[in-house]
């Protein structure tokens, strides 16, 4: 007898359908699965058999063929389990069978039947509403994030034999979790702006790049504060909302990372080690995996020791900072990955760390000078808003008992612009400025006649490019939106042009 139950297969963040079709056959008592399975597949057939034997269910003595379909579709993971088994219990003859119509079904099986989390139940419930199915059956550890979405009833089951229950109506409807944005998960009182002695023209670019979502780098010796700052870039970001969240949480879900949490609440912060690989930072390997450029989706990709990072790792960003979004190609498969994200990184400006530090000395010589800033490409920086110069803080600045500006106070100014660019580009898929089209700068960001005459003389004096034009342009429109002023003027060009400190 011939049973098929529906699952998913996830390929990078996105699930696609899969029949996971069961025949029973006389001959000798095995299985066989096909449809281009790995080996944690191949290997489902012991777990189900010990998983259904020791829920109570006996397996008659038959040869068992499990197709999963398409066929050209590579099939990865341990989540076939759950639907296997209950096809196995379908094509003898179960009650199952009758219950098995317009429901998507996904779990590991361990060997006494209990029912393990797995990856990507978000992307999969999206798949199933898509499919047009009503129901879904999900571990119970992913029920939470399963029922964030909408339209569809969402079974956690910790066994096999509740997923039997679910599918012969013993077990009363679950009601899905309704979609709202819990509190966010960061502790906004653990990290503060306030705690920040000196550096107030860093905490000015900070709060520059925070409401336009600028790429910003620091550049000081060590000790400066450059990764304190750095991590309270987050404390002064707008809050997620609802699409964005869903966004960011299929993406970790789909890597693993979620834990118990049902939706990620807060933007995420990712700094990598400089030792990263370009897989690790882009996402790929023998089975498709997203990286942390794609895990920092809406939030802030922070590179610490930007100068120590691969070269081929750092070339890789530059198209990715340009679309908002990574390609991985491989033989066999082609994964896009969003990828709209802030870069913040920090740099030494030498090798020792010294250079143009008043009280250190610098003991690079030119040649080791040129090699050290010859890792960073001039087409890199020039997709980098903000160069930011972080002087070591002077005694007195870190003596001083006085609190600083708080971070609520600062982002209430980075909402209130944000909110402005929102309404600015509402016609359009543009959510910041730093995301702007050629059109919509010319638009929106064409200075005065006294900041024009500014940004020709640093063009000339600075030798600048295109690119770093229209980097200067944006950065001068988000000060203004910080300002509340319409038009682009003299001041904020020049506060612009200050922040491009590796031009000069």
């Amino acid at each position: 007898m011939l049973a098929t139950v529906l699952s998913c297969a996830l390929v990078g963040i996105e699930a696609h359908p899969v029949q996971v079709e069961v025949d029973l056959t006389a001959g000798l008592p095995q299985t066989a699965t096909v449809g281009l399975p790995d080996h944690v597949v191949r290997e489902s057939k012991d777990r189900v058999r010990a998983a259904l034997r020791n829920s109570g269910f006996d397996i008659p003595p038959r040869r068992i063929t499990v197709n999963l379909a398409p066929a050209h579709l590579r099939k990865e993971g341990a989540a076939y389990d759950l639907p296997i088994a209950l096809g196995i219990l379908a094509a003898t003859g179960h009650e199952t069978r009758r219950g098995l119509g317009s429901v998507v079904i996904a779990g590991e099986l361990a060997l006494d039947g209990s029912v393990r989390p797995i990856r990507g139940a978000l992307s999969i419930a999206a798949a199933a509403r898509a499919l047009g199915c009503t129901r879904l059956i999900v571990p119970h550890a992913n029920a939470a994030e399963a029922a964030v979405v909408s339209g569809i009833a969402v079974f956690g089951v910790a066994s096999l034999r509740e997923a039997v229950a679910v599918l012969t109506d013993a077990e009363p409807l679950a009601a899905p979790t309704p979609r709202t944005l819990p509190p966010p998960d960061t502790d906004d009182d653990a990290i503060d702006f306030r705690d920040v002695r000196g550096q107030e023209l860093a905490k000015r670019a900070l709060e520059i790049a925070a409401a336009g979502g600028h790429n910003t780098l620091l550049i000081g010796p060590p000790g400066a504060g450059k990764t304190m700052l750095a991590r309270r870039l987050l404390t002064i970001l707008p809050p997620l909302e609802i699409e964005a969240a869903l966004e960011v949480t299929k993406i970790h879900s789909a890597a693993g990372l979620l834990q118990d949490r049902p939706l990620v609440t807060g933007r995420p912060f990712r700094a990598p080690h400089h030792t990263i690989s370009a897989a690790g930072l882009f996402g790929g390997g023998g089975w498709p995996r997203p990286g942390e450029l794609a895990l920092a989706h809406h939030g802030v990709l922070f590179l610490d020791e930007l100068a120590e990072f691969r070269r081929d790792v750092l070339e890789g960003l530059r198209q990715p900072l340009e679309e908002r979004k990574v390609l991985v190609a491989r033989v066999g498969w082609r994964i896009t990955y969003p990828a709209r994200v802030m870069l913040l990184a920090a740099t030494n400006p030498c090798a020792c760390g010294f250079r143009g530090d008043p009280t250190r000395v610098c003991h690079c010589t030119p040649h080791r000078l040129a090699q050290y800033r010859a890792r960073l490409s001039g087409p890199l920086l020039d997709r980098v808003d903000l160069h930011v110069d972080v002087a070591a803080v002077r005694y007195r600045e870190l003596a001083d008992n006085a609190t600083g500006e708080p971070s609520r106070v600062m982002r209430a100014r980075v909402v209130a612009a944000r909110e402005l660019q929102q309404r600015r580009f509402a016609e359009s898929a543009t959510t910041c400025n730093a995301e702007m089209t050629g059109r919509e700068l010319r638009r929106v960001a064409r200075p005065d006649a006294s900041g024009a005459a500014i940004l020709e003389r640093a063009m000339s004096r600075l030798g600048l490019s295109a690119r770093a034009y229209t980097r200067v342009l944006k950065v001068a429109r988000t000060i203004a939106d910080l300002e509340g002023a319409d038009d682009v003027g003299a001041v904020h060009v020049a506060e612009a042009v200050q922040y491009r400190s590796l031009d000069r």
